[in-house]
């Protein structure tokens, strides 16, 4: 029989490729790291202290040292038991090999050594091993320092004995694969909030972090656990009561604590883990806390006449408005939704936590009637607002054109009608509106001109906040309303770009957005759709051309660099002084400009610093602008 050549629809047995481990986890780092630039290479660095925090939570381990080196390289060590070395009766190979080198391996399975662990249930080691340029791992085990070394996931030899150890633990040191991650560059800050809250979480666990190459080094140890966790959250805010309430309770094999404080803001702070991960998107444990507060401070107020009983209940809104809370649970199987563990899935953590809370909270009402007058009062004290927000609303709707799909008359629209291809561009002041709208595409671009600054949503409550025209303009313009009722598959523009000045004034307006964004539209920058443009701050003129310039510091490093005898130099003071085509070129082209994309990586971190620009307190504003204002990064 003739073989035909194979044609291009063909498809065939032969056309699947199985991938190995290693070859997996290099083709699609995304699927296990979640990305390949900073925050994916941060995510190395958490997998590899996971291991050891999972020592922390077994009882074995009390001091752990991360250390960047100055070759970008990064090493983490601890005094726990040391990873076994023995040969592992299925690999054929030792422990040390099959944990390092083997997806699905390790003792987080079957729940004898680890009754609970955090990271990447048993691909974390493996994964960060086969993204790295090369790793060795010194295990301090029966007196010897067991070593082997890898180079891309792979073995460079067996594991060898290199010298005599007082003491038992392991260090595993790696270095990111360049191939990989392109530039590798670490964020001390970001790195050290991570572990600090690590250190939180388990009590009693000495966690420090050192950056060679910076000469900083911090170290975090904490007796009190999540309450001081919910001290350091509320440091720059007035509170309501002065000592956190505390909840621990042992279920089986799971442990439940939560620890809560109210103050006099109008956002609540409430942040979930699961074994010391951040489940950033919460789950059965945030549901169990939530419905447990609500009905606790119900039955409390209804008992003690604080509400008639005749009266509305308060509700989930009421309830957490200036509450702080960290829910942490510890669990021998935890069930996540998604590969970097967003939200936990296990339905029993939601009557664990509940029981836990209905106990708790109950009893420290009743032990602390003073203090728990205060915090009645504050949330029928938001029931009154919401009621007026309710109105504030309604009001909205009938006025803005949410139901009729009547837009604002200043919004410039785009011919698109697919929200895919459509961006918003909300821009600081008329005049810089008008040369938008000139200069923008019309077929995908709209332009929302704004007036002025927007009210600071931090320290107003939410009748108040609706109460405000650009607001509202904005809520109507992106079609998604807000808080509780925010719906994204209603936004109009998958892109949302803010356009300010390349000023003072600019950044304040935009930090005004991004604090509305953030307290009231999370998901619009959790799911990637909030944008900060680049517009540049001057225009330099020469026998060479024109160049763009867009800091202080490149317009100096251009001009020492420029050979030309005459230069002329044009600061902007505002977009508007930019004629469209300029603003075109330089801030709004697809094809030549730079926009930031908004992420949070850190969410509590990000609601601290919301809190100390825009809150009520100067002094903590002072020393953050002081300590950072040359080397500020938006990108929060």
């Amino acid at each position: 029989m003739t073989r035909r050549k194979r044609e291009i629809n063909d498809y065939t047995a032969q056309d699947i490729q199985v991938l190995g481990g290693r070859e997996a986890v290099r083709r699609r780092p995304g699927m296990y790291i979640g990305s390949t630039d900073q925050r994916g290479l941060h995510h190395l660095i958490y997998e590899i202290a996971y291991n050891s925090i999972d020592e922390a939570m077994a009882g074995c381990c009390d001091k752990i040292v991360v250390i960047i080196n100055k070759d970008n390289s990064v090493s983490v060590t601890d005094n726990g038991r040391g990873i076994p070395v023995d040969i592992h009766p299925t690999t054929k190979v030792s422990a040390l090999e099959t944990v390092m080198t083997v997806l699905h391996a390790g003792a987080k399975f079957g729940g004898k050594t680890y009754v609970v662990s955090g990271g990447l249930h048993g691909v974390g080691a493996s994964v960060v091993n086969a993204l790295s340029e090369w790793c060795n791992v010194d295990v301090r085990l029966d007196g010897k320092v067991h070593h082997q070394e890898y180079k891309r996931g792979v073995p460079q030899g067996p594991v060898q004995v290199i010298g005599d150890a007082d003491d038992t633990g392991t260090t595993t040191i790696f270095h990111p694969d360049p191939e990989i991650f392109g530039e590798i560059s670490y964020d001390f800050d970001t790195v050290s909030e991570r572990l600090r809250e690590m250190a939180y979480l388990n009590k009693g666990v000495e966690i420090s972090i050192r950056d060679e190459a910076k000469d900083a080094e911090r170290t975090f140890y904490f007796e009190g656990g999540i309450t001081g966790f919910i001290r350091h959250l509320n440091r720059n805010r007035i509170v309501r009561h002065s000592v956190p309430i505390y909840i621990s309770k042992a279920v089986n094999s799971t442990q439940v604590e939560v620890a809560m404080q109210y103050n006099d803001g109008f956002n609540e702070s409430a942040f979930s883990f699961a074994n010391c991960v951040n489940t950033v998107d919460g789950g059965t444990h945030m549901t169990g806390f939530r419905s447990a507060l609500t009905r606790v401070l119900n039955d409390f107020a209804k008992k003690n006449k604080f509400i008639k009983e005749d009266d509305p209940n308060l509700t989930g809104d009421d309830v957490r408005e200036g509450l702080t809370a960290i829910i942490s649970v510890k669990l021998a199987e935890p069930q996540f939704e998604g590969q970097t563990k967003g939200k936990l899935g296990n339905i029993e953590m939601k009557s664990h936590v509940e029981t836990a809370v209905n106990e708790g909270l109950a009893l420290f009402l009743e032990e602390h009637p003073d203090d728990a007058k205060k915090i009645i009062e504050k949330c029928v004290t938001a029931a009154r607002a919401r009621e007026a927000a309710r109105k504030a609303r309604d009001l909205i709707i009938r006025k803005s054109g949410l139901e009729t799909g009547t837009l604002p008359g200043r919004l410039a629209d785009c011919s698109e009608r697919d929200p895919e291809q459509c961006e918003l561009f909300l821009v600081e002041g008329p005049s810089a509106g008008g040369s938008a709208k000139e200069g923008r595409n019309r077929r995908f671009q709209a332009i929302l001109p704004l007036r002025g600054k927007i009210l600071n949503v931090e320290k107003a409550p939410m009748d108040k906040m609706l109460a405000n025209a650009e607001i509202r303009t904005m809520i109507t313009a992106l079609g998604t309303n807000i808080d509780d009722e925010f719906d994204l598959s209603r936004l109009r523009y998958h892109r949302v770009i803010l356009m300010t000045d390349a000023d003072v004034d600019g950044s304040h307006i935009r930090t005004l957005l991004l604090t509305f964004f953030f307290r009231h539209m999370l998901e619009l920058i959790s799911q990637g759709h909030l944008y900060i443009a680049q517009p540049p701050l001057y225009r330099i003129k020469n026998s060479d051309g024109v160049k763009w310039v867009y800091s202080d510091q490149e317009k100096d490093e251009t001009l020492k660099n420029t050979t030309a005898r005459k230069t002329e130099i044009q600061r902007y003071k505002g977009l508007g002084e930019m004629t469209a085509e300029q603003l075109w070129e330089t801030t709004m082209n697809p094809a030549t400009r730079t926009i930031l994309k908004v992420s949070i990586e850190d969410a509590a971190k990000a609601d601290d610093i919301f809190e100390i620009l825009m809150g009520g307190e100067v002094p903590p504003r002072k020393a953050f602008i002081q300590a950072h204002a040359l080397t500020a990064n938006l990108d929060i």
